[in-house]
């Protein structure tokens, strides 16, 4: 499947780059990214009528918002991950030999892979806790894993993006 043609760059503008062929598509976070701000919008724009029509507030609404924000960095972290777009040094990690630039790339992509693989064992034995334990939600009362569920399972498809740059980063040109 060949990479569509990309427009030149406006003046001042850094050159775009087309995304990089992957195993799983990245259509997949950007769809996710723009259903979750959706939400975000339908959400806090309802809150925002009930409040100025009735002078009073959904309770569920600040509830599920920080939800959703969580969610919405978890799946924006998984398409900079797979973009190779993850907050670095760029002066040592896009300068010198290539030999050094690909050493450097999957260092960075085995670290952040190591990382989010520790997180999703440990937010696993949260979902566990939040289970065994019965724990409700303040606002409105629906079991907690239902919000806790989602951070291994994010942290298991970022540690997979990062799997992923690290294998695409070690092959040759």
């Amino acid at each position: 499947m060949a990479l569509p043609e990309l427009p030149d760059p406006l003046p001042g503008e850094p050159p775009v780059h087309p995304d990089e062929a992957t195993r799983v598509p990245l259509a997949i976070e950007d769809w996710l990214t723009v259903i979750v701000m959706a939400l975000l919008a339908l959400i806090t724009f309802a809150n925002v009528l009930v409040r100025y029509f009735t002078s009073q507030s959904f309770a569920w609404t600040e509830e599920i918002s920080i939800f959703l924000m969580i969610v919405l960095a978890l799946v924006a972290g998984s398409a900079a991950v797979a973009r190779n777009r993850q907050i670095r040094i760029e002066y040592f990690a896009d300068n010198g030999p290539e030999w050094r630039q690909r050493a450097l790339a999957r260092f960075g992509a085995l670290m952040v892979f190591l990382l989010f693989a520790v997180i999703a064992v440990l937010s696993t034995r949260v979902v566990y806790d939040d289970i065994r334990f019965g724990e409700t939600s303040p606002g409105i009362g629906v079991p907690v894993w239902w919000y806790t569920i989602w951070m291994p399972v994010m942290s298991i498809a970022i540690a997979g993006r990062a799997l992923g740059l690290f294998i695409r980063r070690g092959r040759r040109p």
